[in-house]
């Protein structure tokens, strides 16, 4: 193939156009920082097992049973059952809480809303006796109890069907139960994000408005805690004034005064959420069991960003010209000549002279009756001349012959 060169100024126009890109994007300041990946959402830790339950036989395997323990940020402990079944639990795991949606397990989390029924309506939101006495099993165990739930769990979650044979006669009984009339609890059970703010941090200019930080919580009014310099405030954008607590959609920005130094300020914002039963967990740094829980709780939850500027730019502002009446001018104003008293008896005036063009004046063009005359006066000279030539000729050739 035939390698095309570009001409010189066509490389050199690239080599600038490259070096612009690079100073435009290349060297700029780096993007805005996302904030932490689970701030404003629920977080806490596996530490256990809070109770055993009575071990099953499925068509994919065997496996024991128990409600796991997952302690919040805040110590709130909370029990959560297994809706992974093919994946382990990790010692010590983060868990962060999810949207049914995103889970992450192996297998299909195929019938949500129906484990959100069978949580609510099984061990221990409900008794043992109580669960026993509405599936008709006399003198139900907590631990058979245990068993058929997470056995109906696994039912809905994963599909996975509890052996006929093998299993406990009451975790058979109960967990038939559970299958067999379980509902589909609406998804709008479902709590939304408990408090988060959009973006996390913001820069701008003094004499500006820095940020659209978006709030989005649940709770019905929340708290603002503001560091900020002097004069600087944290501002709804819709009403320009300062605020001190805000709710779900407010906007906000740090309204920064036109002299204000270069500087940062920040807010947080801190609620108690309601945790509701049926919450999914998903593993933050590992691949470990997907949990759900089985009964709900309330922890505190936090929120922050942030926000930096610059100076003002644009340059001192021009001084203003003194007026005249303030600072009179140096120059000063040339001194009228008197005008020349008029003599009582009028002098004769002299005769018009005129005056020689001025050398950068043009001459006007010959034209009309003038050119005609000098024509004439030419075609004159001409003949009068050749006149004289001709008489001259004839005296020197008359002269000749007389001689000879």
């Amino acid at each position: 193939m035939t390698q095309i060169s570009l001409p010189r100024t066509a490389g050199r126009a690239g080599l600038a156009a490259a070096a612009a890109a690079l100073l435009a994007f290349g060297m700029a300041a780096p993007a805005a920082a996302d904030p932490a990946p689970y701030e404003g959402a629920v977080t806490g830790t596996y530490i256990g097992n809070a109770e055993n339950g009575t071990g099953v036989k499925l068509d994919g395997g065997s496996a024991p049973t128990s409600l796991f323990k997952l302690k919040l940020e805040d110590g709130t402990i909370l029990t959560t059952y297994c809706i992974d079944f093919r994946t382990s639990i990790v010692s010590q795991a983060k868990y962060v809480e999810d949207e049914w949606a995103n889970y992450p397990g192996q297998g299909d989390f195929a019938e949500p809303a129906k484990v959100h029924w069978i949580l609510q309506n099984s061990y221990p939101n409900v008794s043992a006796e109580a669960l026993g006495a509405a599936a008709g099993v006399d003198g139900l165990s907590q631990k058979d109890a245990l068993g058929a739930t997470q056995a109906a769990i696994w039912h809905f979650s994963n599909g996975m069907n509890l052996k006929a044979d093998g299993n406990s006669a009451n975790v058979k009984k109960v967990y038939d139960y559970l299958v067999g009339n379980a509902e589909d609890l609406p998804q709008t059970s479902e709590p939304e994000a408990t408090l988060s703010i959009t973006p996390g941090t913001a820069e701008g200019e003094a004499g500006s408005k820095v940020g659209e930080f978006t709030i989005e919580t649940s709770a019905t009014s929340v708290p603002v805690v503001v560091d900020a310099p002097e004069g600087v405030e944290l501002v709804d954008l819709a009403t320009g004034e300062p605020v001190t607590t805000v709710e779900n959609g407010d906007k906000v920005a740090f309204d920064v005064p036109a002299d204000a130094a270069a500087g940062e300020a920040s807010f947080s914002l801190e609620t108690t959420a309601k945790v509701a039963t049926g919450r999914l967990f998903k593993g933050a740094e590992v691949k470990t069991q997907t949990l759900i829980t089985a009964q709900g709780g309330e922890t505190k939850v936090s929120a922050s960003a942030s926000a930096s500027w610059t100076e003002k730019t644009g340059g001192e502002e021009p001084t203003p010209s003194p007026s005249p009446s303030e600072e009179p001018s140096e120059t000063p104003s040339p001194t009228p000549t008197p005008e020349p008293t008029p003599s009582e008896t009028p002098s004769t005036p002299a005769s018009p002279k005129p005056s020689s063009p001025a050398d950068d004046r043009p001459s006007l063009p010959v034209t009309g009756g003038a050119l005609a005359g000098l024509v004439a006066a030419g075609i004159a000279a001409l003949g009068a001349g050749g006149g004289a030539i001709y008489l001259s000729r004839k005296r020197k050739a008359a002269g000749t012959s007389t001689e000879d």
